[in-house]
């Protein structure tokens, strides 16, 4: 066992402070991990203030964690120390089911062992997550960093790259694709870069008319303000596919509009609130509405070696450790571009 420091909240909607806690000894096909960087996705927020139901406290959130291998275990074959490295969001899984065996351990159908809040297997208790100094992980699910990446900028690829990555993959987006970003947050920037890579026509829909600037600077071809209802009519039956990153109640129908015969819209936004569907243009036009949980380890790998190929890392705000609490207000309020990234070298 080795003791190690984090932040934590002890119930929900409390500020995060440090807390102490144990971390497992280092087995046999084990990685001990230095964590360098962390960032904060939105569900981070959600789970500290149980908002989804189900939390455990004291928290320690935190899955989109880059670091530098500190030790391995014997039988460790394919990371050493020093190496650059990456966790997502699971740190285990049954690995014997059929989605396991398909390489999508995200819906084993035992559980997923999700990085922090979930049922620890080695330890009992719940597992914590990269707010944190250190991180004991299972060799299966720790991932390969290239030197080329920004460390920092690269840590949201783990969540809000492949969470984004899959779907547009699944989509087999390519250079004859018309795709719809909907939202320009921490997913729908990773979205616009990862579908101009490509190849395909990226447009960027948005509510809002400050983010038409920033789309382009993105890369999207277009930017769309999906309140005017005129233009939203002139782009009927364009899209091959959508991808909805928005996690507020919101009309799907617009969207629904915009594709061809055959498209198909993804939702990996959570709303807290249902969202109504007419099954007119769904019907009509043979269209398919799915949604997408993050990607298993194989893809999580794939996604960061396209990035690393193409130059690809998230746009962010680098804060110190003991800024948590006020960039989580900043996060309720849209004020961030587009991810922020805890330096865990100012955690004492």
């Amino acid at each position: 066992m080795s003791e190690t420091i984090g932040y934590a909240a002890h119930k929900a909607g409390a500020p995060l402070k440090p807390f102490t806690f144990e971390r497992r000894p280092v087995g046999a096909h084990d990685v001990a991990i230095d964590i360098l960087f962390c960032g904060i996705c939105h569900s981070d927020l959600h789970q500290v203030n149980n908002d989804w139901a189900g939390a455990f406290y004291p928290m320690v959130p935190g899955h989109e964690i880059i670091g530098r291998v500190k030790e391995v275990g014997h039988q460790v074959r394919r990371f050493k120390a020093g190496d650059l490295v990456g966790v997502g969001c699971m740190v285990d899984s049954c690995r014997q089911c059929t989605y396991c065996h398909q390489h999508e351990e995200q819906y084993c159908k035992s559980g997923a062992t999700f990085t922090y809040n979930s049922q620890d297997n080695h330890l009992g208790g719940v597992t914590y997550g990269g707010y944190s100094k250190h991180i004991v992980v299972t060799e299966d699910f720790v991932l390969k960093i290239d030197e080329s990446l920004d460390p920092a900028a690269a840590a949201p690829l783990l969540c809000a790259g492949i969470t984004t990555y899959s779907p547009l993959k699944r989509a087999k987006v390519g250079k004859m694709s018309k795709v719809g970003i909907v939202g320009l947050g921490g997913l729908g920037h990773m979205a616009v870069k990862l579908a101009r890579a490509m190849g395909a026509y990226v447009t960027v829909f948005t509510t809002s008319i400050n983010k038409i600037k920033a789309g382009k600077d993105l890369g999207a071809h277009d930017v769309v303000l999906s309140t005017d209802n005129n233009v939203m009519q002139t782009l009927a039956n364009q899209y091959d596919f959508i991808l909805d990153t928005v996690s507020a109640k919101h009309d799907l129908g617009q969207y629904l509009n915009l594709l061809k015969v055959d498209g198909q819209l993804t939702q990996v936004g959570l709303p807290s609130d249902p969202l109504e569907v007419t099954m007119f243009p769904v019907i009509l036009k043979r269209l398919s509405i799915n949604g997408s949980l993050i990607g298993g380890i194989k893809e999580t790998q794939e996604v960061l070696d396209f990035c690393a190929r193409h130059g690809i890392t998230a746009d962010i705000e680098l804060i110190k450790m003991h800024e948590v609490n006020s960039a989580y207000e900043r996060l309720l309020k849209g004020d961030v571009k587009y991810r922020f990234v805890i330096d865990m070298s100012t955690l004492d």
